[in-house]
C-alpha cells in the first residue's frame, strides 16, 4: 500500500505567514518596552523628594529589559515605598495604619520624631494606570 501526501498552500502562503508573525511580534516587543519606560519615567517623575533624603526613593526606581524583549521590570529599590504610596498611621489609605501617636529615632535627623504618620503619596499606583493605557491602546490598535 503505498502513503500519499497531501499539502495545502503554498510556499508564497508560508512566507508571508512567517513575516507576519515576525511584524506583529516586533510590535508587540515594542509596545512592551514602551510600557515598560512610561512605567519607569512616569514613577519616577511622579515620585516625591523629601528635603530628608534628596531623592532617595526616585533614584532607587530601575528597570531591566529581558533580552527577547518581550518583558521588562520595574524596580522600586527604596525599603519604604509603600509607606509613601499608601500613607502611614491615621492617614493610611483604607484606614488600617496605627490609631496612636508614636516616637522614634531618627538617625538622619540626630533626634527624636513624634508622629501620628504621614500622607499618602502615590506615585507607583498612578503610573501603572497610564502605562496600563497605553498597552492597552497600542495593543487593540494591532487587532
Amino acid at each position: 500500500m503505498t502513503r500519499s501526501r497531501i499539502q495545502f498552500g503554498d510556499k508564497l502562503l508560508e512566507r508571508a505567514l512567517r513575516n507576519f508573525k515576525d511584524d506583529i511580534l516586533d510590535q508587540v516587543r515594542e509596545i512592551i518596552q514602551n510600557t515598560g519606560l512610561i512605567l519607569f519615567n512616569q514613577a519616577v517623575s511622579l515620585a516625591p523628594v523629601a528635603e530628608v533624603d534628596g531623592g532617595n526613593l526616585k533614584n532607587s526606581i530601575s528597570f531591566d529589559s529581558s533580552t527577547d524583549g518581550l518583558s521588562c521590570t520595574v524596580h522600586v529599590g527604596a525599603s519604604y515605598a509603600i509607606y509613601v504610596e499608601y500613607g502611614t498611621g491615621i492617614y493610611a489609605v483604607g484606614g488600617d495604619g496605627r490609631k496612636t501617636p508614636w516616637v522614634y529615632w531618627s538617625d538622619k535627623l540626630n533626634r527624636w520624631v513624634w508622629t501620628r504618620g504621614m500622607e499618602a503619596q502615590p506615585f507607583w499606583n498612578p503610573s501603572i494606570d497610564i502605562a496600563r493605557r497605553y498597552f492597552l491602546r497600542e495593543m487593540r490598535r494591532l487587532g
